[in-house]
């Protein structure tokens, strides 16, 4: 499926996307620097109750935020990953097998280590987003 997003429909994007996979949680996001992995992100957790500040985890790696109904949404960055034993050296599995929502900006590195069933977006566009899963 193919979606077409600007900033402005980008709401509308994150309910077709949470509604296409009601199931999953683990989502992988490709694109270039800039594309709009995280702008993304951020519609996503707002559509999820997310009530924490939702930003961009490149120098931690993860962050963790909470739902109004308090269950944890947890936000990957491996862009600053240089080789695969950081991913298990931050308990990955720990996070991505517990149930809760994950979204994961460049898991390019990680591939290998994603679950079955993980929903793979990629981002791709200039003025107009095009998202692909």
């Amino acid at each position: 499926m193919t979606l077409t997003s600007t900033l402005s429909s980008l709401t509308k994007v994150s309910v077709q996307i949470l509604e296409a996979f009601p199931e999953s949680r683990v989502f992988a996001l490709y694109g270039r620097m800039g594309a709009g992995k995280t702008t993304l992100i951020k519609e996503l957790c707002r559509k999820l109750d997310v009530v924490d500040e939702v930003q961009s985890p490149t120098f931690s790696i993860i962050n963790e935020y909470k739902t109004v109904e308090g269950a944890s949404v947890f936000h990957f960055d491996f862009y600053r990953i240089n080789k695969i034993e950081e991913v298990f050296d931050i308990g990955y599995e720990d996070y991505i097998y517990s149930g809760s929502y994950c979204f994961i900006e460049w898991p390019e590195l990680a591939e290998d280590l994603l679950p079955e069933g993980t929903v793979r977006l990629e981002i791709s566009g200039e003025n107009e987003r095009v998202i692909r899963f």
